[in-house]
Formats: C-alpha cells, structure tokens, sequence
C-alpha cells in the first residue's frame, strides 16, 4: 500500500505483473503436484471440475489465473483440505493491474464507501459492455486474454451490492462521466439504467454534479473514502495507472470534508435519478 508519507509527486511505480509470476505461478504448481499425486491426468482432473485439460494446463503453467470457483472446486476434488482455497484471496487480488490490487482487497470488505467520479463511470457501476469498451480502448492495447480477466474481475467486484451486512456506497459522479458515449449510444443507455436500479437499494446514493455549478469542492481530481471491517477510514487516489493509498487521518479528514461538501454542492439523489432519466431519453 502506498501511503502519504511518500515523496511529493513521486507515487509509487508498480509494474503490471506477468501471469506467470509470483502467487499464479506458485499456485500452479501446487495445483500441479497435489493432481499428480491424486493419480489424475489433467484430462480427467478437468472433467471432474468442468474445465478443458488445457484450461488446467494453463491454470498449472502459471498462464491463466484461476477464479474462485475452480480454487474451491479444485481443493475438493484433490481432497487438499484447504491448501489451494487458503490462497484464493491472493491469487483473486492478481486479477487486477497491479495498481488497483490493495484496493479491490479493501474494496471487497469495506463497510462503507464514497467516491467521486471525474473520467468515467465507476467500475461498481459499469455494464459489462460499457467496461469492456473501457479496456478495448485503452493504450497501450490490452491482449484480448487480458481484457477477459479483468473484465470477469470488474464483475466479480459488483458483489459487493448482494453482500451482507451490506456495506453504505455513496458516488458523486459528474455530468460529463455521463454525457460521454463510451461504447456507443446503446451501451450508455444501458450503462444509465444500471446506474438507476443500483441507485434504489437502500445502501446505494447515487448524486450527480451538474456541469453548471458555480462550486465544486473537488476540482483537484477523483477519489475514494473507505471505511475498513477494521474501524480505519482511509483515502484513495489513482491517476495513470499511478495509486495512492492515505492513511493520514488529518489529510482523510481533509477528504471527508471536502466529499461532504461536495454532496451538498451535487443534486440530491432524487434529482440525480430524475436527470439520468432525462439523458436516458436523450440517447
């Protein structure tokens, strides 16, 4: 985790990791051993889980991250009596950039979050086709295998919305993330529909900032406020593929107050789903 005690300016540069390294790997190989002394051919082993021979090839070679459900499939068949499923938290976090890996893991058991979009649509709000047009354009190009894995990532992470106790999600998203037709008119629409019905359970407030405020608390940029299953609230910030991650309690005060501000500056949640009904006409 990067933290604010960091050089000014400098975040912390953290390469995307290869697949085929570090915990992917290891699991690999683990998986590996425990099919080979279980007496298993891959053939066999993957029909018993419903995966093809060279899905589990993949998986052991360190070339494919596995997903939760083959981990736990996988510790049962081989009878492994909790070695692979005890390294399902790590290997789900390698899913992600390696920019975003500590907060997908705070994200995932937080009891509360609040975020203020600038670029796009948040990720717990987006449509599967709205952020596969997000992965499709983005440059350098992403390999079509990769765009898979994180786009199965970014849905895994909407569970968060079934979880229980479910946690308190507030988004401050502006006008133009709205207006702007990733993917097309169709999948926009989509996308602001997805936006409305998530915005009516009861832990969920939606508000948008209207590009015709004279005041915005929050010109700096996007960022997140998490509340942690550990009673810590800690700030985020990601830009280029560059994060930070604020512990300081006098700068995530400073946070909380500039959001508070912020909300009271956006329309109420009431207008905002009245306004994304009017785009929603206009697409």
């Amino acid at each position: 985790m990067t933290g604010r005690d960091e050089e000014a300016g400098q975040p912390q540069q953290r390469p995307e990791d290869d697949p085929g390294t570090g915990v992917v790997t290891a699991f690999g190989r683990q998986l590996k051993l425990l099919r080979t002394r279980a007496g298993l051919e891959r053939a066999e082993f993957g029909r018993r889980l419903g995966y093809s021979a060279d899905t589990v090839a993949s998986i052991e070679q360190g070339r494919r991250i596995p997903q939760a459900r083959f981990i736990e499939k996988a510790d049962e068949v081989l009878g492994a009596g909790g070695v692979l499923t005890a390294l399902k938290e790590e290997v789900g976090r390698s899913q992600y950039p390696a920019f975003f890996r500590d907060m997908a893991l705070l994200e995932a058991k937080a009891t509360a979050l609040n975020l203020y979009a600038v670029y796009a649509v948040p990720g717990l709000l987006q449509t599967e086709d709205y952020a596969r047009a997000v992965f499709h354009m983005q440059r350098p190009l992403l390999e079509d295998d990769v765009i898979e894995q994180r786009l199965e990532a970014r849905m895994v992470r909407q569970e968060i919305f079934s979880r229980r106790p479910a946690p308190l999600m507030s988004f401050v998203v502006e006008e133009a993330v709205l207006r702007r037709p990733i993917g097309g008119p169709k999948v926009m629409r989509e996308t602001l529909e997805q936006i409305l019905v998530t915005g009516q359970s009861r832990n969920v407030e939606v508000q948008v900032m209207p590009i015709n405020r004279e005041d915005n608390a929050a010109l700096g940029g996007p960022f997140s406020l998490i509340d942690t299953d550990k009673g810590q609230r800690l700030a985020y910030m990601e830009v280029q593929d560059y994060s930070r991650l604020y512990t300081d309690a006098s700068y995530v005060r400073t946070l909380e107050a500039r959001y508070g501000i912020l909300r009271s500056q956006a329309l109420t949640p009431s207008e905002s789903a009245a306004f994304i009904e009017q785009l929603m006409g206009d697409t």
